[in-house]
């Protein structure tokens, strides 16, 4: 089951059901099964407390993913800061949900098993975010 929170932000996503669907299309396309995965939106002061807390690092960032799966069942926190996503939008003149996306995807990528450390990794990960970015429309 995929659910959404709010942590340190009011932002109010509402599109939920689509979402849900969206991603299971994703897990699916990969052989993978939606098990417990909750998205957490919260502000970027929020994100930062997390980063330092659990990761030791200290600096901003879009989305933390902690992955928590069992075989092929996908389970995790995303961490998303709605404020670098509305940030990264405009740096990147593309609309604020396209990039909200983009992250939510990022997250389930990593949980999928795909990581983003080497140039040829955030390559594989950039086409496979592309790839799902063009399958949201048709749900």
């Amino acid at each position: 089951m995929i659910r959404f929170f709010n942590e340190d932000t009011d932002f109010l996503y509402k599109g939920k059901v689509n979402c849900r669907k969206w991603l299971k299309l994703v897990a699916e396309s990969e052989i993978r099964k939606i098990g417990d995965i909750n998205v957490i939106f919260c502000s970027d002061n929020y994100i930062l407390d997390v980063n330092m807390k659990y990761l030791s690092h200290d600096y901003f960032t879009d989305i933390i993913t902690f992955d928590y799966c069992e075989g092929n069942v996908l389970s995790g926190d995303l961490f998303i800061s709605v404020d670098s996503v509305k940030e990264n939008s405009e740096f990147y003149h593309t609309d604020f949900e396209e990039e909200l996306h983009r992250v939510i995807v990022h997250g389930v990528l990593h949980l999928i098993g795909y990581d983003d450390h080497t140039e040829s990794d955030i390559k594989t990960m950039r086409e496979k975010e592309g790839y799902y970015l063009c399958l949201r429309p048709m749900i």
